[in-house]
């Protein structure tokens, strides 16, 4: 399981980002583990991402982004970013 980005954790961002990654994958209507297989993350390290734990790259963003049928702009924007 990754660990939580000591430098980064818990910063606004990051969970806004999350928090916006969580509501679309909710109106998605897909569980967190089906939203991490699709985007060929690890279910955990997902979970990390929605609580803003981690400071996920560009690629992982467009990973997840693919897997929810978004533009990355588009979580980007719902983040308030």
């Amino acid at each position: 399981m990754a660990k939580p980005s000591p430098k980064f954790a818990g910063n606004r961002e990051l969970a806004s980002l999350g928090a916006a990654i969580r509501e679309a994958r909710k109106q998605a209507g897909l569980s967190q583990e089906s939203q991490a297989t699709d985007a060929t993350l690890d279910r955990s390290y997902m979970g990390g991402i929605e609580r803003g734990e981690h400071n996920l790259t560009l690629m992982n963003l467009c990973r997840i982004s693919e897997a929810l049928q978004v533009k990355p702009s588009t979580l980007l924007v719902a983040a308030g970013l």
